[in-house]
């Protein structure tokens, strides 16, 4: 089945058109700066465009991903879309889109302002644009696979009417990409995933781990928002709640100042005060960049110490899977992370790392000592799969 897979973001759609047998992508592409000068890329079996357009909302740049595919010849080959969505609120699994399921994803907006109007809004777009395919749609849920988390990992120590009447809780994120990685895992590992017992690190700009207990979450690092747990690129990962109230009283900084510190200006980019490129940090580190340095150490020791703690919900650790941008490409970071969890008995194998374990199995670990693999994510592909499922 070809399904087309939708990303709608706060100023941008990101697309694909994946073949579920063959597990390839046929096209590809990005609208961005909705709302300002809009820009296209895409590539497709008939070629590439790259231009510039007057994009004012999501709905022109839906409707330019439908002209891109139309001249790609692949509309009509199109059997399905599936639709990214960050935050599934009470949903525990992939739903096929329906006006209940996109009213209940406006109604949740508070717990992911930037996003989620755009997902109800692209699907409203879809179902317009593409109407031979409006009962063929499915939403998946970043936060669907954490649900299975035990109460005493989803609750926060704030007074408990918070979770009866606002659902407030830990959610966790990056759900597809930890689902798909620990199907690969289990598979390199010749078992099922319910026979198996990870800890996935998916490391981008956006960044979490996640504890897999026989194939379900059993913990996560991100929580009620994508902003909890780890540094990240502009993110600031945790922090103690009264670091705001002291510079709110401070410097003045009121909710919306505060909230644009810790998602925008914070992470690996404040840390450095350079970069949230993971790459350009790495380089200047290297030539004795001070910020750089401590944005690096700071970045792999908390990313160590989470795994560490995270490790407590399971009764072993099969793999320690790397995942993601930085999790797949920093050789840098994984030995570093490694190093910081010997107490584990975590080695790194140098030339196994140096290669990404591309000639070892996935394996970066040192023979006869505990296993850690990078696996590449392909959350899109995951997406095909459960929209395909759900619409045959």
């Amino acid at each position: 089945m070809r399904v087309l897979v939708l990303n709608c973001g706060s100023s941008s759609v990101k697309f694909a058109v994946i073949d579920t047998k063959t597990k390839e992508s046929i096209a590809s592409g990005l609208v961005e700066n909705i709302g300002v000068d809009g820009h296209t890329k895409a590539k497709g079996p008939e070629g590439k465009i790259d231009f510039n357009f007057d994009c004012p909302t999501h709905a022109e740049a839906v409707d330019q991903v439908k002209k891109f595919l139309d001249e790609q010849k692949l509309t009509d080959t199109i059997e399905a879309i599936g639709h990214r969505v960050v935050h599934g609120g009470k949903y525990i699994k992939s739903e096929k889109v329906t006006q209940d399921v996109i009213d209940y994803i406006r109604s949740i907006v508070l717990f992911a302002p930037l996003h989620e109007p755009a997902h109800a809004t692209g699907m409203e777009c879809a179902m317009k644009f593409f109407p031979n395919l409006k009962d063929k749609q499915v939403a998946v849920f970043d936060t669907a696979f954490h649900q299975t988390m035990p109460r005493k990992a989803f609750l926060y120590g704030i007074p408990y009417k918070f979770y009866e009447s606002d659902a407030i809780r830990r959610y966790g994120f990056h759900g597809t990409s930890h689902r798909f990685v620990t199907a690969e895992a289990a598979a390199i590992l010749g078992k099922k995933p319910e026979e198996c017992c990870f800890i996935t690190a998916h490391l981008g700009n956006g960044s979490s781990c996640s504890a897999i207990l026989n194939g379900k979450c059993a913990d996560t690092t991100m929580g009620f928002t994508p902003l909890d747990g780890l540094i990240m690129g502009t993110r600031s990962g945790s922090i103690d709640p009264a670091i705001l109230f002291y510079i709110s009283k401070k410097y003045g900084y009121d909710i919306d100042r505060l909230d644009k510190m810790v998602n925008k200006e914070s992470g690996l980019l404040g840390l450095s005060g350079l970069s949230n490129d993971m790459r350009t940090l790495t380089q200047a580190a290297s030539e004795g960049h001070v910020g750089a340095q401590i944005a690096l150490e700071t970045f792999c020791y908390k990313l160590a110490r989470e795994i560490g703690g995270i490790a407590m919900a399971l009764p072993r650790i099969d793999a320690l899977v790397f995942t993601g941008g930085i999790g797949e490409n920093s050789m840098l970071v994984r030995k570093t992370v490694m190093e910081n969890l010997a107490l584990l008995g975590y080695q790194i194998d140098e030339d196994r790392n140096n290669k990404a374990g591309k000639e070892s199995g996935h394996m970066i670990n040192k023979e006869g000592t505990p296993k850690a693999m990078v696996v590449a994510t392909n959350e899109e592909l995951l997406i095909a799969l459960d929209t395909e499922d759900l619409v045959k």
